[in-house]
């Protein structure tokens, strides 16, 4: 079992309701943490890293993504989210293969562990690929095939999430877990539903569904059921038995909230894709109030044009603190909360992950803060949720395995994987069978 020993870092646990940073080493044998403290013994460590002027804290976790999406990254910009979906993202994810998909969610990978992201959840299309691609990446997921049944492929989805389940929970060393993902009330009927609902209760894992991301969406379940989105699910009984994972969840009425409470699970709030395509603000403020855990996530990086989730931080801090228009409403402190221990609440990963103690899986990373943009060091907390950015990550280490050192991806051949994300996306977007390589 190797042993590896984090020296001399500013220690953020996240175990606290308050922010309490302590000055000390981790030892990291095999995959978990075992001890915590000063001047921890380098006797028969194998591996030292040496943290001085770095902030250690866990890594961060991104409850929704569309990994592979990445490689329609500035493909489509400034539409409508329908508009977005039926013009540009849906025709060209008719031309997608399991090729494309691999090293899309290949990009998206190197992407998140250099912006310090550890664990995500997916929700996509060949499924098998984007599990291969965490598998290589080091990375720790939980992954959906996305379930729609407006057309005449919703049975081979079906089948595709319980192959997905039978080949890949627990695998990658137990990196990779499984929900069951309906893509969202509007593409999912009653009838489908209720069978998603006895596959996830069989399988005994979460479900990951969008929820009121657009005004659209509310209306057309209203014009169609009579009832919100929210509503129709809870009528449905999805709440009750079980562990949900509500990606958006923005046009919510106090009614709508209210059936929320008590939600086994949570709700994974994307600020920058809500913006980016007008679906407007989500109430975090009255939802944490409510005790309903509020996770951070990204969405894929073709609608908000990047993973990095100290982007998801800030907006979701300046954004509360606007719509509510009290300074108070979010704090530093919270959004990091956001991006650690209450994503790992969403997954249902608690026990795992999320926070730095004892007994947990090594998912960490070391925040470089010996930069002008991050001096004078007053306030650790707000200088990582509203100065810092992806690109200070230093090191991160997954699962008790360093993935990236000094900036250095060692699972992932950064080079390779932007060549073939480029030639894969020229062939998706513009339909060209060898892609067109340029990377000036």
């Amino acid at each position: 079992m190797n042993k590896l020993l984090v020296k001399k870092g500013r220690i953020l646990t996240m175990t606290t309701d308050e922010p309490c940073i302590l000055t000390g080493d981790i030892l990291i044998e095999g995959s978990k943490i075992t001890r915590i403290g000063e001047d921890l013994p380098e006797e028969g460590v194998d591996v030292i890293i040496n943290a001085v002027g770095k902030v250690v804290l866990p890594g961060f976790i991104n409850c929704h993504n569309h990994g592979a999406m990445s490689l329609f990254r500035g493909y489509s910009l400034d539409l409508r989210l329908m508009e977005w979906l039926s013009h540009k993202i849906w025709p060209a994810e008719e031309r997608l293969d399991a090729d494309a998909v691999y090293w899309g969610t290949m990009l998206a990978a190197a992407e998140m562990i250099k912006s310090g992201t550890t664990t995500f959840a997916d929700m996509y299309f060949f499924m098998d690929e984007v599990a291969q691609a965490v598998e290589d990446s080091g990375m720790r997921a939980a992954l959906c095939q996305g379930l729609l049944f407006i057309d005449d492929q919703g049975e081979r989805r079906l089948r595709s999430a319980q192959k997905l389940f039978e080949n890949w929970q627990g695998k990658a060393d137990g990196r990779i877990t499984t929900m069951v993902g309906p893509h969202a009330p509007h593409t999912c009927p009653p009838d489908k539903l209720k069978e998603v609902m006895e596959m996830a209760r069989s399988f005994h894992c979460p479900i990951h569904i969008h929820l009121a991301e657009t005004i659209e969406e509310v209306e057309h379940i209203f014009q169609h059921y009579g009832k919100s989105p929210v509503k129709y699910l809870s009528d449905l009984g999805i709440f009750e038995d079980h562990h949900c994972l509500l990606a958006h969840a923005v046009n919510l009425s106090r009614d709508d909230m209210y059936l929320l409470r008590g939600l086994k699970g949570g709700i994974s709030h994307n600020p920058v894709s809500n913006q980016k395509l007008g679906c407007g603000v989500a109430p975090v403020v009255e939802l944490r109030k409510m005790g309903i855990t509020v996770a951070l996530g990204t969405d894929g990086a073709g609608s908000a044009s990047t993973l990095d989730m100290f982007e998801e931080m800030k907006a979701t801090a300046w954004m509360q603190k606007n719509r509510t228009a009290d300074p108070t409403a979010i704090k530093a402190y919270d959004v990091l909360r956001m991006a650690t221990i209450e994503g790992a609440k969403a997954l249902g990963l608690e026990e795992e992950v999320g926070t730095i103690e004892a007994g947990k899986r090594a998912d960490l990373i070391l925040v470089d803060i010996e930069k002008p943009h991050l001096y004078p060091q007053t306030d650790i907390c707000a200088l990582l949720a509203y100065a810092a950015n992806g690109a200070d990550v230093d090191t991160v280490i997954i699962d008790g395995k360093v993935v990236m050192e000094q900036r250095r991806l060692r699972c992932i051949d950064e080079k390779e994987v932007l060549k073939q994300a480029q030639r894969a996306a020229h062939r998706v977007i513009y339909g060209l069978r060898n892609g067109v390589p340029n990377l000036n």
